[in-house]
């Protein structure tokens, strides 16, 4: 079972909570340096940078390469802090702390990342098929081969980050201290909602944007449970956010990117929102329930957190 990797190292309370203050200064203070000094220099003047840091700084017209990159560095520097962590705090392997198989299956990742691709990829098809004149096409080379560099080898990163906070460290740290999984869940799956809250998609389309973000959290922790291992959401968070990042930008949403395409539309919160939620999410689950051949669904979503290895000391004794 997955929550039960963290009993292989050291679990108690007050290290988790040590864990997530050494995370924040990492991704909050320290990793916010670049990004700070960055958008300083696109400033001018302390009055323009702090007027600036009221909404995005976006708006000062920094490359929106170069911003990326600044803002990926964050989640890079969040995820280093939280291997520190795990390794020196918490004296847990790597791979451990990922899955319970002997090794990382990067088949698994891939498998994942591929089908959440063409998934995307053809559901973009669809939309632009149905209403091309939403849609302008976008593509400048030079500028689109760098963000296809960030893409490829820093994105996959900022996505791990969050995979390993929420579906790795805060899912077996409540695990262990609430003694079940159902729990954890319902916890990290919101909070990862709430993290996306301060995305520029939920002021322009409204609150119903959380209904995606929370329903993406439980998801991905769904998927991580079930499949005792975060590959898959480790393959499904880097997919997502690639082809977002690549295929097509607004000029309001959180990746303002040179992606290929452009969608001009009046931003608006609706059905087309919910739906992936509702119908797309259940068939990814059932998709992966039938290759990975899932079983127990009852006791990996909702049974207890034990450990084994304490118990069977106890009742040899």
């Amino acid at each position: 079972m997955y929550i039960e990797q963290a009993f292989k190292g050291q679990h108690d309370w007050w290290r988790y909570l040590v864990g997530l203050v050494i995370v924040f200064i990492f991704w909050q203070i320290i990793g916010v340096i670049p990004l700070m000094v960055g958008a300083f220099i696109e400033a001018g003047d302390l009055e323009t940078f702090l007027k600036a840091g009221e909404s995005s700084f976006m708006s000062l017209g920094m490359n929106s390469n170069l911003f990326l990159t600044l803002m990926i560095i964050t989640f890079i520097s969040g995820l280093i802090g939280l291997l520190i962590a795990i390794k020196f705090l918490h004296q847990q392997k790597f791979k451990e702390f990922t899955t319970t198989r002997k090794k990382v299956d990067w088949k698994r990742i891939w498998f994942a990342f591929l089908l959440v691709a063409t998934v995307n990829i053809v559901f973009f098809g669809i939309s632009y098929y149905m209403e091309p004149e939403i849609f302008t096409f976008n593509f400048k080379m030079i500028p689109f081969l760098i963000l296809a560099l960030i893409s490829i080898f820093l994105l996959p990163l900022q996505t791990s980050f969050e995979e390993y906070l929420f579906r790795g460290y805060l899912m077996q740290g409540i695990g262990v201290l609430a003694k079940n999984k159902w729990l954890p869940l319902f916890i990290t799956s919101i909070t990862f909602g709430l993290l996306h809250s301060f995305n520029p998609e939920v002021e322009k389309l409204g609150y119903i944007m959380m209904v995606f973000y929370i329903g993406t959290g439980f998801l991905l922790g769904i998927m991580t449970l079930m499949d005792d291992g975060m590959e898959l959401a480790l393959g499904f968070h880097a997919a997502n956010n690639m082809i977002a990042a690549m295929l097509v930008t607004t000029d309001w949403s959180a990746f303002q990117t040179n992606a290929i395409f452009l969608d001009t539309s009046e931003p608006s919160g609706g059905i087309d929102i919910v739906l992936p939620v509702i119908i797309l999410y259940p068939v990814y689950l059932l998709i992966f329930a039938k290759k990975y051949k899932w079983t127990n669904w009852k006791g990996k979503l909702f049974g207890k957190v034990e450990d084994k290895d304490k118990i069977e000391v106890i009742t040899n004794f």
